[in-house]
């Protein structure tokens, strides 16, 4: 807008160098910019559809007793943030190196921040268009958010999903008892990504699903070993063998009867149970001497 009185003579609206508008007659080649008043008191413009190209210097020249005057004004063009490139969701084995891309544009110039989205909640990650991630673990395995933020309008938000393979680790695996003639059930949970496969073994040789009155199911992380009618020649240690494309680990797991004495697998017990029997043999000793 252009304040002017009933001396001005002649007016004129300029971009810069360009003249937009002399008085009615337009100069401007754009479509967007039109004249909107040009009467005794005010003499303005509009430009539509604003774009960041139109931001710069616009001034009014006005004509005044043969004396030009002149009213600058400075217009500042604001860009809601958008994220322009963003990395692709990616898997990557544990141990290596991640960078995450994330280029923003806006106006004001937008800042950029990464948060892992864990399980356990938001988490600080950086505050930079590259997130840089050296030795990678499975606890950083997720969905990275990025967002650009300029205060212009809401923030642009994406995610980027990282996943971290890793070598299977058995982490539960319990000995189990069952008496002749019930059903008896052996468990073998691994964690691993990609997933692993199981594999079953008594002694040396390989169960197979169905032979010898056993079934093995394996879906997702548990694999169970299950006996339909137990026998005494099923009593004994197993071996559950856990596979991926980064190693193996196995355990080893027994199915006892009822009454017989086996390894929970605590140390503590273990421990426990090795000190009596040396109290045992000491006292023994002593009584013979």
């Amino acid at each position: 807008r252009c304040t002017v009185d009933d001396r001005v003579t002649r007016v004129a609206w300029l971009n810069r160098s360009t003249i937009l508008y002399a008085g009615n007659d337009k100069w401007s080649i754009d479509n967007r910019v039109v004249i909107l008043s040009n009467t005794k008191t005010q003499y303005s413009i509009k430009i539509h559809n604003v774009d960041v190209y139109d931001e710069g210097p616009y001034t009014c020249s006005v004509q005044t007793d043969n004396h030009p005057k002149t009213s600058r004004v400075h217009l500042i063009v604001q860009v809601p943030p958008q994220i322009v490139n963003i990395s692709s969701d990616i898997t990557v084995n544990e141990g290596s190196s991640v960078t995450l891309m994330c280029l923003a544009f806006g106006r004001p110039e937008p800042t950029v921040t990464w948060r892992h989205l864990s399980g356990k909640g938001q988490g600080f990650a950086s505050e930079d268009e590259y997130l840089e991630i050296t030795g990678i673990t499975r606890e950083q395995s997720g969905e990275y958010e990025c967002s650009a933020v300029n205060d212009v309008a809401v923030p642009d938000v994406r995610k980027v999903r990282v996943t971290v393979n890793y070598p299977p680790y058995i982490s539960n695996a319990k000995n189990t008892g069952a008496s002749v003639g019930q059903k008896g059930i052996l468990q073998c949970e691994a964690s691993a990504v990609p997933l692993a496969e199981f594999q079953w073994f008594k002694e040396d040789t390989r169960l197979a699903n169905g032979l010898e009155g056993v079934r093995i199911e394996s879906k997702g992380r548990l694999s169970t070993l299950t006996f339909f009618n137990v026998s005494e020649k099923d009593y004994g240690n197993y071996t559950c063998v856990a596979t991926n494309q980064l190693g193996n680990t196995n355990a080893s797991i027994i199915l006892y009867g009822p009454g017989a004495v086996h390894d929970g697998g605590n140390a503590a017990s273990r421990a426990a149970a090795s000190f009596c029997l040396w109290a045992a043999l000491l006292a023994r000793f002593l009584l013979d001497f």
